[in-house]
């Protein structure tokens, strides 16, 4: 009995560790006194872009590719006993593909002998690419106040308010739903204001880890970890123009306190350094949601809001500016028009009603797509019809005479209301009996009808489900 407590004791233990080891955020290598790999966890996979049996039971010297200048610091490891802290590592895998890593590599012993050793490694890959992303994109915007479209109330006036924001450099907060053009808005607000030959450096703060993101901000000093090299961050690369921060509500707590003391004494440190550096940089923050709820749940700052905050911009959704969506509709034709070599001169009556109909979650963005994708299909078409949009739009509008003629039925043979009003009663009658079928579960009834939670909630408001 006791035997059998202790297996399955035994058992528990493996999946446990195993467990722990895929879920933790840092790749693990193992090499036996061969050196072969003995373990290789859910992490390394993905910094490495390997799967494990590309790598398990192999020999690390076949796998993987290091340069003449720079040995394997696990095969030191495993082969010294060399113990590295923090080292900088670039090396590349069995398809090329150059990797790099900050590691802590040790070796395993037994009874004095080194029988294993062991990598923890940290993914800074995608950091080297920005860095040089961005240097390349220093002063690279296209957007100006005049290329943006819209003609409704709503974004005549955000554009008048972004214009008086151009005469000075105080910080400007771009408050906006995913899709609404925000970076545009921050594009020209540089380009019309005195900063324009200077730098643009954008940078989207969900894009990288947060244990990367400091050194990108601020830069590192030469020798503030093994490999460290003087490298100008985000804030230097920016001086003297306008530094875009993307997603602000997505930095880390700690990050966004050392970013509120940044603008508040216009200087910086870099990371390892012991003096700071002025800088003369104009900040510019989007958000995609409401910075009230983020400060309330604790993924905004509210000090760092009212720093920001100085301008406040509010960029509407295309769903409160329906009446740009034409505008839109003949840009996009237009621009894809010359990117396929088409001719395409407008769209049918009919599928400006279907545009005109949908909610647009994903605004302007949503909007572009569903153009291209609609020219992708059609051929020498001169005029786009219901047929032609994208699948997602025909299966959810009526599109035919017949779809029309039941519609009409569904609605008490009301054969004097517009298309507008017939669709939108067809739209509700069809929500209700999905709704009803669900026992009114959102999630259930927003699958069946194959939209998010989201615009499901939004139909129940506007029809009163």
């Amino acid at each position: 009995m006791t035997m059998e407590r202790d297996e399955i004791a035994k058992i528990d233990m493996n999946k446990l560790y195993k467990t722990l080891l895929d879920e933790i955020d840092v790749g693990i290598h193992v090499i036996n006194e061969k050196g072969k790999t003995i373990v290789y966890n859910k992490k390394m996979m993905e910094i490495e872009s390997m799967t494990s049996e590309d790598v398990l039971d192999k020999n690390l010297l076949d796998v993987f590719t290091f340069s003449e200048k720079e040995n394997s610091t696990l095969v030191q490891a495993l082969k010294t006993g060399k113990i590295t802290r923090r080292a900088k590592q670039t090396y590349f895998n069995n398809k090329g593909k150059e990797i790099t890593t900050i590691n802590d590599t040790f070796p395993i012993k037994d009874n004095g002998e080194i029988t294993a050793a062991v990598e923890i490694a940290k993914d800074v890959t995608q950091l080297e690419r920005m860095i040089k992303e961005n240097v390349l994109r220093k002063g690279n915007t296209k957007f100006t106040f005049d290329q943006i479209i819209g003609e409704s109330e709503a974004m005549l006036s955000i554009i008048e308010e972004a214009k008086r924001a151009t005469r000075t450099s105080s910080s400007v907060l771009i408050v906006g739903d995913t899709g609404t053009g925000k970076e545009l808005f921050a594009q020209s607000i540089h380009n019309g204001s005195h900063r324009s030959s200077g730098p643009f450096i954008s940078q989207n703060c969900a894009a990288i880890p947060d244990s990367l993101m400091e050194g990108l901000l601020f830069g590192t000093k030469k020798g503030a970890f093994t490999g460290a090299v003087d490298r100008p961050g985000l804030f230097e690369q920016a001086n003297g123009g306008t530094l875009l921060l993307d997603e602000i509500n997505s930095l880390d707590p700690a990050l966004q306190a050392k970013l509120l003391r940044v603008i508040q004494e216009k200087s910086i440190r870099r990371v390892g350094d012991m003096t700071d550096k002025e800088i003369d940089v104009r900040i510019i923050a989007t958000i995609n949601e409401d910075p009230i709820d983020a400060i309330n749940q604790n993924r905004l700052r509210r000090d760092l809001y009212y720093r920001l905050s100085v301008v406040s911009l509010f960029i509407p959704p295309l769903s409160d500016r329906k009446e740009d969506i034409w505008l839109l509709i003949n840009h996009f034709i237009n621009k894809y028009n010359t990117l396929f070599q088409m001719n395409v001169k407008t769209i049918s009556k009919e599928a400006k009603e279907v545009l005109y109909q949908h909610d647009w979650p994903g605004n302007v963005r949503e909007l572009e797509h569903a153009i291209e994708g609609t020219m992708n299909m059609i051929m020498d078409e001169e005029v786009i019809d219901v047929q032609d949009l994208p699948i997602s739009f025909r299966r959810r509008y009526p599109k035919h005479d017949d779809d029309l003629e039941k519609v009409a039925m569904d609605t008490g043979n009301k054969t004097d209301m517009t298309l507008h009003d017939k669709m939108e009663e067809a739209e509700k009658t069809y929500v209700l009996q999905i709704l009803q079928k669900n026992d009114h579960n959102i999630s259930h009834a927003a699958k069946m009808l194959g939209i998010s939670r989201q615009s499901l909630q939004y139909r129940v408001r506007k029809f009163g489900l």
